[in-house]
């Protein structure tokens, strides 16, 4: 497990910064002194989908495997490099169904524009779970990335569970496969 995260810190860049302040360097400090959990949590803690490779979150899953440690987020984030980075506002309406878990269970059906319905599945940001009628920060992981290219910061999509609406989403932001984003450079 040593080695995965030694092998994740290596594809780090040297002037890439965690939200903590943290770099590569410290990561291997970390390993060092045997700190395997939170050399994981700040190697996790990296924005960067420009320079994240489906190989970087490969590692960061594995090791959590290795440690009993939830892997969830680290597969999440390797299909986002597959299939690119959405984040929109979503605000549900008021209904009676379920509340929405967090950690991406859901996929429901999204009016791209035109009436033209694709899935994509849901992971909470600044919630643990979204209650009917509730707004939470989320981000889309869209099955068919072509079909979302078109969207841009401002506009907005509507949420699916057949009829009526379920929910309304305005795109926070957009980045495509490989595209850096604006801190990421």
């Amino acid at each position: 497990m040593t080695e995965l995260l030694r092998r994740a810190a290596a594809l780090v860049p040297a002037d890439a910064r965690s939200s903590s302040g943290c770099t590569a360097e410290d990561v291997l400090t970390c390993l060092a002194d045997d700190e395997w959990e939170f050399a994981l949590e700040v190697l996790g803690d990296f924005d960067g989908i420009g320079w994240q490779t489906a190989e970087y979150w490969q590692l960061l899953a594995a090791a959590a495997a290795e440690l009993y440690l939830p892997s969830k987020w680290f597969h999440w984030r390797e299909a986002e490099t597959r299939l690119g980075l959405l984040r929109v506002d979503l605000q549900l309406v008021p209904s009676t169904r379920k509340p929405i878990p967090a950690a991406g269970v859901l996929r429901p059906l999204w009016d791209v524009g035109g009436g033209d319905l694709r899935v994509a599945g849901m992971w909470l940001e600044s919630t643990s779970e979204l209650e009917a009628g509730g707004r939470a920060t989320v981000r889309l992981l869209a099955m068919s990335p072509a079909a979302w290219r078109h969207l841009a910061p401002g506009d907005v999509i509507t949420m699916h569970e057949g009829q009526p609406v379920a929910g309304t989403a305005t795109v926070i932001e957009y980045w495509g496969v490989g595209e850096a984003r604006p801190r990421d450079r």
